[in-house]
């Protein structure tokens, strides 16, 4: 497998990772960071750029993993390679958020209300 494809598919698995926070960030109406916010990568983003700078994420990752790099699904080293991006980006993008959000802070959670489904929102 040539150098360049090998970049292509790491590269293209690192920006997979990065559609998907953007991109349920913005589908769930919650404001997350992005590059564009003030400030850059620190601030937070209407939903309306997140889902615009997730849409940016998955032209890159389709433009590396399949225009540029050919990926092969039954090929086991190109989806390898794509993994290891993924992989790594993911945990990268996790401990960022982490260290944004600071450790003490916790998560949002659905509302208990009177649904007696032990906090399952509905939509």
């Amino acid at each position: 497998m040539p150098w360049h494809n090998v970049a292509a598919y790491f590269l293209g698995g690192m920006f997979l990772a990065n559609f998907f926070p953007h991109f349920i960030a913005g589908m769930s109406g919650v404001r997350f960071y992005t590059p564009f916010a003030t400030p850059p990568f620190r601030g937070l983003s209407s939903p309306v750029v997140n889902m615009l700078y997730a849409l940016f994420n998955l032209a890159m990752a389709y433009a590396l993993l399949v225009v540029i790099g050919s990926l092969e699904l039954q090929r086991v080293p190109h989806v390898a390679v794509s993994a290891a991006g993924f992989g790594l980006a993911s945990i990268f993008i996790a401990r960022s958020v982490t260290k944004l959000r600071g450790s003490s802070q916790s998560l949002p959670t659905a509302s208990r209300g009177n649904d007696g489904g032990g906090g399952v929102a509905s939509v």
